[in-house]
């Protein structure tokens, strides 16, 4: 009984989701050091938050333990 379940229900999906084309249409590689170039801009809101949290740190030390406790 378990296995006949098993079977229909597995051609059941198969027929739901057709079989996805797992090849890249283009390699993402050269995309990728486009973006690593020593050009690249990094937004403001980056370097806001970066230094919102080192202020952070700073006033609120026990939160870096925090931090740690839950990674």
């Amino acid at each position: 009984m378990q296995e006949h379940d098993d079977t229909k229900i597995r051609r059941a999906l198969k027929l739901a989701f057709p079989a996805v084309d797992q090849e890249l249409q283009r390699d993402l590689w050269p995309l990728m050091l486009r973006r690593l170039e020593p050009g690249s801009v990094v937004p403001w809101y980056d370097w806001v938050l970066t230094g919102a949290v080192a202020v952070a740190f700073v006033f609120f030390p026990k939160l870096a333990l925090l931090l740690a406790y839950h990674l």
